[in-house]
């Protein structure tokens, strides 16, 4: 569809084919926590270190919008939790693709648990939302994760069942965890006809995280969603201009 390939555009760099994506929707599940208490700010950070996109929950849109500076992909995310509920894995619908294409989206994001208890309310919800997509012409990243009792979720069979999950469910662009091995990552993205992204996790030390995505994208990866591990930085803009240069190299 030529509007999920307009938008796609604007979130990954056309010549690459790869994206440095900051989700921010962190607040809705931890609370105030370092490095999005100002949202606005961090943003133009993250911003001028040159990201291809950004995920805000709805109500975080208006933080966003700068009116200043260089422009960024908006991705809004549609599925949420908290740390204080008895079971934090459990996400539900808190916005849908139509209030996004008013907030000005340029792609939707849904979390999806496999393995959680409520994994079928959240591959339902994904159907749905793959569907609404397809019929506004929105792009759709799924973050998908094995989470579950004795669930090991970075390794390789748990990775690449999710990749093939949230491909089958219509993805655009699939988020899992780095299974910490180049070459079981080379296998799990040949098999996917769809772009392939690393999770960042919690916030690791510098070298660490740059030299993971460095390997991720030797493999094929399509780039890195990474939060926490690029906002919560002394420099953000700085950090996160060393992470486009890893993704995207001299191709940008």
């Amino acid at each position: 569809m030529i509007g999920k390939e307009i938008r796609l555009e604007r979130i990954m760099d056309r010549n690459t084919g790869r994206a440095v994506i900051v989700p921010m929707d962190h607040g809705m599940t931890l609370g105030q926590i370092e490095g999005l208490r100002d949202m606005t700010r961090v943003i133009s950070e993250v911003s001028e270190g040159g990201a291809n996109a950004i995920i805000l929950h709805k109500g975080m849109v208006k933080a966003g919008h700068r009116r200043h500076g260089r422009d960024i992909g908006l991705i809004v995310h549609l599925s949420a939790s908290t740390a204080l509920n008895p079971d934090p894995n459990d996400k539900v619908l808190v916005c849908t693709v139509e209030e996004a294409v008013a907030l000005g989206a340029d792609a939707v994001s849904i979390h999806i648990n496999l393995g959680a208890p409520n994994e079928s309310r959240m591959l339902e919800a994904a159907g749905q939302i793959s569907k609404e997509c397809t019929r506004w012409g929105m792009p759709l990243l799924i973050m998908a994760y094995a989470r579950g009792p004795g669930i090991d979720g970075s390794s390789p069979a748990a990775v690449s069942h999710c990749v093939r999950a949230a491909e089958e469910l219509g993805a655009d662009l699939i988020k899992v965890n780095y299974p910490g091995d180049p070459e079981a990552f080379r296998l799990i993205v040949e098999a996917s006809s769809v772009p392939v992204m690393i999770a960042g996790g919690e916030k690791g030390g510098d070298e660490a995280a740059i030299a993971m995505i460095a390997d991720a994208v030797g493999a094929g990866g399509a780039g890195v969603c990474m939060g926490r591990n690029a906002f919560q930085r002394d420099d953000t803009a700085a950090f996160v201009g060393r992470i486009c240069t890893t993704v995207h190299g001299d191709g940008r």
